[in-house]
């Protein structure tokens, strides 16, 4: 059951109608249910591991209060964070790592491969629990002792298979201060699923098209032209996508009274890679800033120890999306942009990881730097697409030592992209969408109709093209 299926919003509707007539003291329930019904119709078998880790981890929270600061409060942590990296690791990273032995070994490398597979949303909804076990150590969490309340948080059903990462302390601030939502945050929720809509089904497939049939035929399509229009039409189709899928999950919170973070301000006006991971899956990139590069010691070391903090971060950012070395080098190249960019003369002092806007629109240099963080993001794609390292290798020496081919973008798709860039900009510059919730209700009725237009005319009903994030 994804988001863009007519059975999905079946489904959503029969939980609003439910959750709303039913008592105020049985409406988590009825969340409950209907999340891990939303979770076992993918694969019910899973429904064990997930109910397995929320146990570990719910009693993790309530034991840790128990001891004082020292050895035993620390173990209780260290059980629950083997726990969860555990089932992780043997579902998302056991054949990795048995393919790499089994050719160190001289052997074929499926020699120790098992058929396992990856549970959904797994690499999700281990990082938040993670966050809760490990604020509730730090003192910056109460343990929550309903174990319905602390499951809900778990598997609330709009978040669950794609983030945003939601931490405990925002959820369960909505969960036992619920108010119904006013008809403002409804106005708000239609609208971001509307929106959502639009960028997953008239602009993120309709690339995906395009990404698709270049990478699944490097070897047919030569030149310089086809592999930039190939990297560039996967860069578009994974920020529509992702970003498609998160503001449908952020509308469909809504409607039920809950308030998620932002996933995304724009990334593609970053004017720096530092910027861009302050607008790129900000609820991914906050969590390695909090519980993994301030742990290592961020930027408070010398410089050689903040590079080694940077790049031992974006490394294991890199491996959270995927168990390749294409990952790999995916994460340590924006790991070693980063750390090029922190030498320059002019560094910002904030810790390089963090959602806060850095570049001013007025500085004539921004657009410069704009097109060129955007190349340099693009070309980190390729490694994040492509099937394995040979095939980037063979995308990047036609992106820059090859003849000129043909392009594989219309013009269409230009427009569309170009289209898509005025609307961020009139965004970042004027903040739009909240003027839209402002304006009257005539004029919000014509953005319905124009999100509906778009929808008729460019989208694609292809369930062959899931959401890109479903794999992690």
């Amino acid at each position: 059951m994804v988001f863009n299926t007519i059975g999905f919003f079946e489904f959503l509707a029969v939980v609003l109608a439910l959750f709303y007539t039913s008592p105020l003291r049985l409406r988590r329930y009825v969340l409950l249910f209907a999340s891990y019904y939303f979770y076992g119709s993918w694969n019910a078998k899973f429904i064990v591991l997930l109910l397995t880790l929320t146990v570990i981890d719910y009693t993790a929270g309530i034991w840790i209060p128990r001891f004082a600061p020292g050895p035993k409060r620390k173990a209780v942590l260290i059980l629950s964070l083997v726990a969860n990296l555990g089932f992780l690791g043997f579902f998302k990273y056991y054949n990795f790592l048995a393919s790499n032995l089994a050719v160190l070994a001289g052997k074929p490398d499926n020699a120790f491969y098992l058929n396992i597979v990856l549970p959904l949303g797994i690499s999700f909804h281990t990082f938040q629990s993670i966050s809760y076990v490990v604020d509730v150590y730090r003192g910056e969490q109460e343990p929550v002792r309903d174990p319905i309340d602390y499951a809900l948080y778990i598997c609330f059903f709009p978040q669950l298979v794609a983030g945003p990462i939601v931490r405990a302390r925002n959820f369960f601030h909505d969960l036992f201060h619920w108010t119904a939502p006013a008809v403002d945050d409804l106005s708000r929720g239609i609208f971001m699923i509307g929106l959502g809509l639009v960028k997953k089904m008239a602009f993120a497939d309709q690339f995906a098209k395009v990404a698709n049939s270049y990478f699944g035929h490097v070897a047919e399509r030569q030149g310089w032209l086809p592999a930039w229009s190939g990297a560039l039409a996967f860069g578009l189709q994974i920020y529509f996508d992702f970003a498609g899928y998160t503001d449908i999950a952020i509308g469909v919170a809504k409607l039920f009274g809950f308030h998620f973070p932002p996933n995304f301000r724009r990334p593609y006006l970053a004017a720096s890679i530092t910027d861009f991971w302050r607008r790129w899956h900000i609820s991914l990139s906050s969590w390695l800033r909090d519980y993994l590069y301030i742990p290592l010691g961020g930027n408070r070391g010398s410089q050689l120890a903040t590079y080694r903090n940077l790049m031992l971060t974006m490394l294991l950012g890199g491996l959270w999306h995927g168990a390749s070395w294409n990952f790999m080098i995916w994460g340590g190249y924006h790991g070693a942009l980063l750390s090029v960019e922190r030498s320059l003369p002019g560094r910002q002092k904030a810790d390089d990881i963090s959602p806060r806007p850095s570049w001013s629109a007025q500085s004539l240099s921004y657009p410069f730097r704009a097109l060129l963080t955007f190349l340099l993001v693009l070309v980190g794609w390729v490694f994040f697409r492509a099937a394995n390292l040979t095939e980037s290798v063979a995308v990047l020496r036609q992106m820059f030592h090859g003849h000129k081919g043909l392009p594989l973008l219309e013009p269409w798709h230009m427009g569309l992209a170009l289209g898509s860039l005025a609307v961020a900009l009139f965004e970042e510059k004027l903040d739009w969408f909240e003027r839209l919730m402002d304006a009257p209700v005539l004029v919000r009725a014509a953005a319905l109709g124009c999100m509906l237009f778009c929808l008729v005319v460019f989208g694609v009903i292809d369930t062959a093209i899931p959401f890109v994030y479903f794999q992690f």
